[in-house]
């Protein structure tokens, strides 16, 4: 397995204001990551305990609070989400992509819009160590 994160300059920050992207390398292809992305432990590790993907249109809830819909789903290929951080949190959308890389897949996590942190460089870090989490909770990792 290899990770890729985006580095950020002093001049970087303003421009998360309206996305924030994550990327890692999986040493298996698309089809077992999928499974694992839309497993209970895949979901939890992005979205937190309790989080479940289901269908488009259905909503999903963590423990932590934090919620939203599911606004489509492309099996093997991506999920979008809209992630409110908790009751009161603004609204903002998730995309992740799995995309084949040679014998690898590349999991890439769009944020878009303000929300977990309320500040880009902690959005970043959010979903760099939720990309870890999934990562290292793949069957085989």
């Amino acid at each position: 397995m290899s990770s890729e994160v985006d580095t950020l300059t002093d001049d970087d920050v303003d421009d998360l204001e309206a996305g924030v992207h994550a990327s890692h390398a999986v040493s298996a292809p698309p089809t077992q990551v999928w499974q694992h992305l839309v497993s209970p432990a895949g979901t939890e590790a992005l979205l937190g305990d309790g989080a479940r993907i289901g269908n488009k249109g259905e909503p999903w809830r963590a423990s932590d609070g934090s919620y939203g819909v599911v606004r489509s789903i492309h099996p093997v290929e991506q999920v979008r989400v809209t992630w409110h951080p908790h009751d009161d949190g603004p609204l903002s959308m998730l995309d992740v992509q799995l995309h084949p890389d040679g014998d690898s897949t590349r999991v890439e996590v769009y944020h878009e819009g303000r929300g977990i942190a309320g500040d880009p460089r902690g959005d970043k870090a959010h979903w760099d160590e939720a990309l870890g989490r999934f990562v290292g909770g793949m069957p085989g990792a």
